[in-house]
């Protein structure tokens, strides 16, 4: 069934007989994917929130937890080595400038790791095109998830691209860096928020707007009014229009009500569902981050702990090891067998990156580098100070062995005053 698709945020969906639209004042879509579908009129979670990729980047927990992952990838250095029979060797400045600075001209490459990362959180998949002119790679295009779709004829993926002004494209798999998420079935990978995270995003989103209304109400908190006196319905109507009207809203939080006749207002102490209220939107947060696969301590959830140790360093190779290691590989292995086709040239990230603004893990790093620890060096002193953007030093192209340190150097020998001749001693 082909669908024409009128993409934008809060659109109201009218279906019709074949071919089925849905309509708003954006933008055109054309396409058959039933994900793209999905995406586009969403499905409303048990709290009766719509979870779309949108309003669930309305929630502080999704956002941090998109941002904290996007901003690891984007900042990790990607290093293109051919091997060497001298050793590996640094190759093409021009694809490593695009995928470290300007993968085309619209772009940094920050924000095109970004956008895949998010991609992948939100949407399952990132899809960036290739662009060449002949054999060498000349840009890199980010595209939209929604706008693309994917075909499996045998072992070869097709994709069809649909552009802003509604152009469609048709491209093969060597032209397209399909980065998958968690879950790829040869085609399409699972998405974050329509699996492991569905639930508890709607419920983060109906918490918020009941949080959003107490504090719209004036943030006042539940009281009784009494009188020992009868009242009719009117009255009781009267006295409670006019206790709105002095304490709901903001501008009226701080405004005295004037009781005669008798009455008392009491003030009602918190209820097992205020209470219930405050512990989900802190479990909220950790169920989301957990479904995200990453620590809840970095997304803001100050009152849980962490078992990966203290201090930067320790905390940077958690977060690596277990939450962007999956990541990194499966781009890694789509860059190298897109861009490359072989064994080598190769990728590869350089981690240490995240390391950048601890002094002091660096500087232990760099010691045990060059032998600080009488062990074997594996890097000069001069390598080090090239990665510390310092110039060389003489003698500084030497590696460090325990063997030669331990070595006896040669006494000096001494010349006769008298004979010009040297004293062996």
């Amino acid at each position: 069934m082909e669908l024409e698709l009128f993409d934008a945020v809060g659109a109201t969906a009218h279906w019709r007989k074949e071919p089925a639209q849905v309509e708003n004042a954006t933008k055109l879509i054309r396409s058959s994917d039933p994900q793209i579908i999905a995406h586009l009129g969403g499905v409303s979670a048990t709290s009766g929130f719509a979870v779309t990729p949108d309003t669930a980047m309305r929630v502080s927990a999704v956002f941090a937890a998109v941002q904290l992952l996007g901003g690891a990838i984007a900042s990790i250095p990607v290093s293109i080595f051919r091997d060497d029979p001298a050793g590996r060797q640094s190759i093409n400045p021009e694809l490593w400038w695009l995928l470290n600075e300007q993968p085309i001209g619209n772009w940094t490459a920050a924000a095109m790791w970004e956008w895949v990362m998010k991609s992948i959180c939100l949407r399952g998949d990132g899809f960036v095109e290739i662009v060449r002119r002949g054999a060498d790679v000349k840009n890199l295009r980010p595209h939209h998830p929604d706008l693309v779709s994917v075909r499996r004829i045998e072992d070869t993926l097709i994709y069809t691209v649909t552009d802003e002004t509604g152009g469609v494209r048709t491209l093969h798999q060597d032209d397209m860096l399909h980065f998958p998420g968690f879950g790829f079935n040869g085609t399409r990978s699972m998405s974050v928020i329509a699996h492991a995270a569905f639930q508890s995003i709607g419920i983060a989103l109906a918490t918020d707007a009941l949080s959003g209304s107490f504090y719209a109400n004036g943030a006042a908190p539940k009281h009784v009014i009494t009188t020992e006196k009868e009242m009719d319905e009117e009255q009781v109507m009267m006295l409670r229009n006019e206790y709105k009207a002095k304490n709901a809203g903001v501008g009226n939080g701080g405004l005295p009500l004037v009781l005669t006749e008798g009455l008392n207002i009491r003030e009602m102490s918190m209820t097992a569902g205020d209470a219930q209220l405050l512990e989900s939107r802190k479990f909220q947060v950790i169920d989301i981050a957990r479904a995200f696969g990453v620590p809840p301590h970095m997304i803001g959830a100050q009152e849980t702990t962490s078992s990966w140790g203290t201090g930067i360093e320790q905390l940077s190779i958690g977060f690596i090891r277990w939450a962007l290691q999956p990541h990194i590989n499966r781009i890694r292995q789509e860059l190298n067998r897109k861009l490359f086709r072989r064994a080598s040239p190769f990728v590869e990230h350089k981690m240490d990156a995240l390391l950048a603004g601890d002094t002091k893990a660096e500087g232990e790093r760099n010691r045990q580098a060059i032998g600080g620890s009488q062990g074997p060096g594996y890097m000069t002193i001069n390598e080090v100070r090239a990665g510390l953007n310092l110039p060389p030093i003489a003698g500084g192209d030497v590696l460090y062995t325990p063997a030669a340190a331990a070595k006896p150097k040669p006494e000096p020998k001494e010349e006769d005053e008298t004979t010009g001749t040297t004293d062996p001693q």
